[in-house]
């Protein structure tokens, strides 16, 4: 399917229906005035690449040399990056939410994918709000927000029919259970990501006469991961390496975080099946393609006259286990299920080749936004600008990541060490330098007591309740596992 064929509807103030009424604004945002004309001319556009499921799979993370993504390495190579950039919740849903509103899960109660967050989150409080008061055109496409709740009337425009092939054509092979994957024998363009990347493409076309904010959300690598043949041919079955793995790893895991792994799940069928490897084969192929679609992107906004005045934020939602400490998808509060890319270019701050070790969490973004923009910063907003990272990586920063997964679940992450308090008190601790598998849980040795009351000082200590929701339908379709109901300890 081409892009003639892809349909697209302006979605203007459009009204949302009774059951998804509107909580009160907040007066924070609502007091900033809204922006001259003039005045927003001289601002910035913003290029925002949402990546689903993105983990640190990346050639410029160098976390595995199997991964091939020239083009998002180049885009490193141009701007700054963030080595150790966190998300706000290792789930799709709350993730999106809390850095697209500015609250972190414990403050909304936004904490799984079937809690509808647009019953407790304002509209005046989202980052969409705040650029169009502040004179920008606002238009997007594909994945920004969990896809089941959508509220257009964020938006001055969004692409509305993606197009493409079903995510598992009829006759296709799933995988291995709920580990969907398998090479379809069909073109780039026969798939949705395809033509969400030709809607950013053509709006870097278009005359703007207001700054424009293009958010471009990118499927792949969520399951299915089911992409052309040619992406799997780049990834030879018998050379895939697995990745670290330790059999005993759950040994010292509290049994909170044993559950959460759910080893006896996905797991236990991928081993038993004898297809691991062509399991992370189908997650390297997933995101080389989505690497296509970055690239594509990218050079059209070269060609465009706005490359000189356009910031650009790369960022996944949150990272990926292809089978470490015995669990696959997201949905922990690991190394490797909270830790993703996160890429910043802007003209006339960033330098080339930056690299930031600083950590920080997704919630930098839309402040990050509104101070790069010369916006007023919403009041309501949990995260802290990484503008002065920036401009000097090396500068000072004591501010860890905070990742919530479910009720009252935390792990803070800073400098060295990783942290995690779950609602029963169970807790880990791991020193990032010395174990960066993160086998050797050291929460019970007396030698790191005062440490752990160091960080114990970052656990939130208010949870907003779970606000709850209906079960996902279709969730399986796209290989989100059914959540347990979280507890409320």
């Amino acid at each position: 399917m081409r892009l003639a064929h892809v349909l697209r509807r302006s979605f203007l103030l459009l009204a949302l229906p009774a059951p998804f009424a509107l909580a009160a604004p907040a007066t924070a945002p609502a007091a900033i005035p809204p922006t001259p004309p003039a005045a927003a001319a001289a601002r910035p556009n913003i290029l925002f690449i949402s990546v689903d499921d993105l983990r640190d799979w990346t050639g410029y993370l160098g976390h595995n040399r199997q991964a091939k993504t020239p083009n998002i390495d180049r885009l490193a190579r141009q701007g700054t990056v963030f080595t150790r950039a966190y998300c706000a919740s290792p789930s799709c849903n709350p993730s999106r939410a809390a850095l697209m509103s500015g609250l972190r899960p414990n403050t909304s109660g936004v904490y799984e994918n079937n809690n509808d967050w647009r019953r407790v989150i304002s509209e005046d409080k989202m980052l969409t709000t705040t650029l169009r008061r502040a004179g920008y055109y606002v238009c997007g496409a594909g994945k920004i927000y969990h896809e089941y709740y959508p509220r257009r009337s964020e938006w001055d425009d969004y692409l509305e029919k993606e197009g493409g092939l079903p995510a598992v054509p009829p006759g296709v092979s799933t995988g291995i259970g709920g580990i969907r994957f398998a090479p379809l024998d069909c073109r780039d363009d026969e798939l949705n990501d395809y033509h969400i990347t030709d809607y950013g493409i053509e709006e870097l076309k278009k005359p703007h006469d207001k700054p424009f904010f293009l958010a471009i959300g990118l499927h792949k690598p969520h399951m299915p991961w089911n992409v052309p043949r040619k992406y799997y041919d780049l990834f030879p079955l018998d050379e895939i390496e697995l990745p670290p793995y330790l059999e005993s790893d759950l040994d010292d895991i509290p049994p909170a975080g044993v559950r959460m792994a759910q080893p006896e799940g996905d797991h236990a069928r991928v081993q038993k099946s004898g297809r691991w490897k062509e399991a992370v084969r189908g997650y390297l192929a997933a995101t080389a393609y989505t690497d296509m679609n970055i690239g594509r992107l990218l050079e059209a906004l070269e060609k465009s006259p706005y490359a000189a005045n356009t910031i650009v934020c790369l960022w996944g939602d949150h990272g990926w286990h292809l089978g470490e400490k015995h669990h696959w998808r997201k949905f922990a509060l690991w190394e490797e299920a909270t830790r993703t890319p996160l890429i910043w270019l802007v003209p006339g701050l960033t330098k080339p080749g930056s690299v930031c070790d600083r950590p920080v969490d997704l919630m930098s973004l839309y402040p990050t936004l509104t101070d790069l923009c010369g916006i007023p910063t919403p009041a309501h907003l949990e995260g802290r600008s990484v503008k002065p990272l920036l401009a000097d990586p090396h500068a000072a920063w004591d501010t860890p990541a905070l990742i919530t997964y479910q009720y009252n679940n935390h792990a803070v992450r800073n400098d060295g060490w990783r942290y995690i308090r779950y609602a029963n008190g169970d807790e880990e601790l791991y020193d990032e330098h010395a174990d960066v598998n993160e086998w050797k849980n050291l929460a019970t040795d007396p030698a790191q007591r005062a440490r752990m009351e160091q960080l114990r000082a970052f656990i939130p200590t208010r949870n907003a309740p779970n606000i709850g929701g209906p079960p996902q339908q279709g969730a399986e379709d796209f290989g989100d596992r059914k959540q347990p109901k979280a507890r409320q300890q």
